[in-house]
């Protein structure tokens, strides 16, 4: 072992990547370079021209300290206090679930489905109406927002101190005037009886979907450091996307659609919910990108 004035970049990062192997971690040297980077105030990137640099007492106190709480199994992303998520750099921390890359697939087809129906309707781009039930850090509701110029969005969270997260991000990331943020259980700040004009064209919802079961049984990583409200979705953990899908029919236009990441222990139950309730039409469950059933996408029947 390095004696404290000869650590170099290099020698922490080799030391700092075998004791992140040795917890079992599944991408030690990322997790190294990463919390490095945060100490040192650089980038990955830069890491790599500095390796015979040796970092200050105080970087490396700051590095000794992120890398234990590493190995007591916290998410490097509350450590840093950012996740990327759709090529964007949210802020993250205890009080949202940290964005996952599952749920990149959800806005990328959502983009696409409404670019696609610009297109049939001659290159127009005609304004869009979207909500984003469960909005957390924002990551969803914003990426639609940077992706679609036209769009406004209503993001909605039962938890206050998720949607100053959120707002935080709008604002970091020049949305905040089209997104509207609203506190309430799922669709409850959406009034029923909106006239159809000022309906939502598509309803986005990543839902709490871990059964009380999954829960406990979830890895340390996720169940002692992310909100709990953020996962637990019932009994099996289908409870609260079954009563989004309850709620969501009148909240739509016509032929307005709906589309949910889900767990794939869960979604057979809610699309198979879904397609027995006469106002969904089109019910479909998608794969993700690990060939594992996770969306369903349904529209309002007319």
């Amino acid at each position: 072992m390095a004696q404290d004035g000869d650590w170099t970049v290099k020698s922490l990062l080799e030391w700092t990547t075998d004791f992140f192997a040795r917890k079992g971690f599944e991408s030690p040297r990322l997790d190294a370079e990463v919390l490095l980077a945060k100490a040192m105030g650089t980038s990955r990137v830069d890491l790599f021209v500095r390796y015979d640099e040796k970092p200050s007492d105080e970087v490396r106190a700051t590095f000794r300290e992120f890398a234990r709480r590493r190995g007591a199994r916290e998410p490097v992303a509350l450590i840093v206090g950012r996740k990327e998520f759709y090529s964007l750099d949210f802020d993250v921390d205890s009080r949202v679930l940290i964005p996952r890359p599952e749920t990149e697939q959800l806005v990328l087809e959502a983009i696409e489905t409404i670019k696609k129906r610009n297109k049939e309707l001659g290159g127009e781009s005609p304004a869009q109406s979207l909500c984003d039930v469960g909005t957390g850090s924002g990551c969803v509701a914003i990426a639609l927002a940077k992706n679609l110029p036209n769009a406004t969005i209503v993001a909605l969270d039962v938890d206050q101190g998720a949607l100053d997260v959120a707002k935080k991000n709008a604002e970091k990331l020049g949305v905040a005037d089209r997104i509207e943020f609203r506190l309430g259980d799922l669709l409850d700040p959406v009034p029923l009886d909106l006239p159809e004009e000022r309906r939502f064209d598509m309803i986005l919802s990543n839902p709490p979907y871990v059964s009380e079961a999954e829960y406990a049984a979830l890895d340390p990583t996720v169940r002692d450091y992310e909100p709990k409200i953020a996962l637990l979705g019932g009994s099996t953990g289908a409870e609260i996307a079954l009563r989004l899908a309850e709620q969501a029919p009148e909240r739509l236009k016509r032929g307005g659609s709906i589309r949910f990441e889900l767990s794939p222990t869960t979604v057979r139950e809610v699309a198979d919910a879904m397609a027995r309730d006469p106002r969904w039409t089109g019910v479909e469950i998608r794969r993700d990108f690990a060939r594992l059933e996770r969306f369903v996408v349904a529209s309002r029947a007319n």
